[in-house]
């Protein structure tokens, strides 16, 4: 209703409604300034923090004393968690007395080549004016350096010899090339590769490093020829892919990119996708997508049975309800454990106890995280369950305390929703509380999107997804991706079709050990 502040109307019920209307309206942009606010200071924290969830032993001490409050003005026959269940981690001093920290400079590595340079003095000081006797060796002083051996570009020439008679002629044929009739072999695509993908260096400054060199090659070069490997990689790409889903458990995620379209005036957004195997099958595969829909990771987890951990993106839900999929849902307490943190700004009081909770559960996974799966089980089943059990009964108790779009209000929903899925690693000892290994292979993506900026095309988000699984794979089963690209670019395309799985990164691995 318009409010005109010269001529109020007299009728109390007409004043009434123009009172509930401002009410309703202070509520609305009350709300609205609140989601404000806490976005600026998450942005600012973000920028300007480090961003850690980890809490230190005072502020646990806290949520103890006030857990303890809290029980005892309910229950005063129910016992507490007191301090002893704090989380390891926040302990001040635990695990550092015992370990002594390395002093001293590192020896340095073996396998590097040696170049012994001798000192000696000059023959008129090898003679001592007060004694009158020559000096005799007695031993030798030795000390190690780093030098650096500037990288350098090699022209090979392959010459065939070719022969003849009278009615035929032979010559001699090369090794098949990565790429037929191009000027790059297998050791600079391998550099080209891993210098974007796993050192986040944009092909316009390798470009420039080209250049140092005295060489000219494109930009426009080098992203075809990734393209061309990505294509040769294709099938090494699906065997991966079915080593994958023979995994018990499979991690998923996923980040934003920015994508260059000509028919937009600005860049749109596309996304990756990271699937990480389980410990017996190491293998981690990106997929790329235009969007963020369902449709993405529901064709690529076509044939996939077991269990998936993921985030609660609703995408994955309807995977979960058709039991004809196959697909366990397993959630992940960083992401619940996240909410919680965003909230304790806003309300420690509530959130102090639970994230004290969520410690204590972390707590059993650091014990348990040597021992076999079936141990791990028995542990998670004596320790966890009971406080899961306070932790539910507790969440329950404030959500009706707290406002449903508050960021406290948001942290109980979001536990309370997934509640099945969170505490479905109670099932299997082999299962992960949550999702941090797959959540940190989108680290890589997310730094070389802070260097190479976006993707020109779809084909190149595809292309990048491709080439960064090998060397996401490698680099999880300790292999140097530039020695497992220059071997493998150099020998798939004569190599069997029906041997490829040879050459995945942990199977490579095992075969050069």
């Amino acid at each position: 209703m318009a409010i005109d502040s010269k001529h109020l109307p007299e009728d109390p019920k007409i004043l009434q409604q123009m009172v509930l209307d401002l009410m309703a309206q202070l509520d609305r942009e009350f709300s609205e300034r609140g989601k404000i606010e806490t976005l600026l200071r998450e942005l600012l924290d973000a920028k300007r923090n480090r961003k850690s969830e980890q809490l230190s032993a005072d502020q646990l001490a806290l949520f103890a004393a006030a857990w303890q409050a809290r029980q005892a003005a309910t229950e005063a026959s129910e016992s507490n968690a007191g301090p002893d269940d704090e989380d390891d981690d926040a302990k001040p001093g635990v695990g550092q007395a015992d370990r002594k920290k390395k002093t001293g400079r590192r020896s340095l590595p073996r396998h590097l080549k040696r170049e012994r340079i001798l000192h000696d003095l000059p023959d008129e000081e090898k003679h001592c004016d007060t004694c009158q006797q020559d000096l005799r060796p007695i031993g030798e002083e030795s000390s190690e350096r780093y030098e650096y051996i500037p990288a350098q570009l090699t022209v090979i020439e392959d010459v065939c010899k070719k022969y003849a008679c009278a009615c035929t002629v032979r010559t001699a044929s090369k090794p098949p090339q990565p790429i037929e009739k191009g000027i790059a072999g297998a050791s600079l695509l391998a550099q080209v590769i891993v210098s974007k993908l796993a050192d986040h260096l944009p092909l316009h400054r390798q470009e420039k490093m080209f250049e140092r060199h005295g060489v000219e090659i494109s930009r426009k070069s080098m992203c075809g020829w990734m393209a061309q490997c990505a294509d040769l990689l294709n099938p090494l790409y699906a065997a991966a892919k079915k080593v994958l889903f023979r995994s018990k458990v499979i991690g998923t995620d996923d980040t934003s990119v920015k994508v260059l379209d000509r028919k937009l005036p600005f860049a749109r957004t596309g996304r990756i996708w990271p699937y990480y195997g389980d410990q017996e099958h190491p293998v981690i595969l990106y997929a790329y997508t235009p969007t963020r829909e369902r449709a993405g990771p529901e064709k690529f987890l076509a044939g996939y049975r077991g269990y998936l951990q993921a985030d609660a993106y609703g995408g994955y839900d309807a995977f979960f309800k058709d039991p004809a999929r196959g697909l366990i849902e397993v959630g992940c307490w960083a992401h619940s454990r996240r909410y919680f943190h965003k909230a304790l700004e806003s309300d420690q009081a509530r959130r102090g106890p639970a994230l004290l909770l969520i410690a204590q559960l972390y707590r059993i996974e650091k014990q348990g995280r040597l021992l076999a799966a079936e141990d791990r089980l028995q542990l998670r089943q004596r320790q966890a369950c009971p406080i899961l059990e306070k932790l539910h009964q507790y969440l329950l108790e404030i959500q009706r305390e707290v406002l449903p779009k508050s960021p406290e209000g948001r942290a109980v929903r979001y536990t309370l929703k997934n509640w099945q899925a969170l505490t479905r690693y109670l099932e299997d000892g082999s299962l992960d509380i949550d999702n941090h290994r797959t959540e940190h292979t989108i680290r890589g993506v997310a730094v070389g999107r802070g260097n190479w900026m976006f993707f020109g095309s779809d084909i190149g988000g595809r292309t990048a997804a491709v080439l960064r699984s090998f060397v996401a794979s490698c680099q999880r089963v300790n292999v140097d991706p530039f020695a497992w690209f220059k071997d493998v670019l150099a020998r798939i395309p004569s190599h069997s079709i029906n041997r490829i799985v040879e050459l995945l990164p942990h199977n490579w691995a095992s075969a050069q050990a």
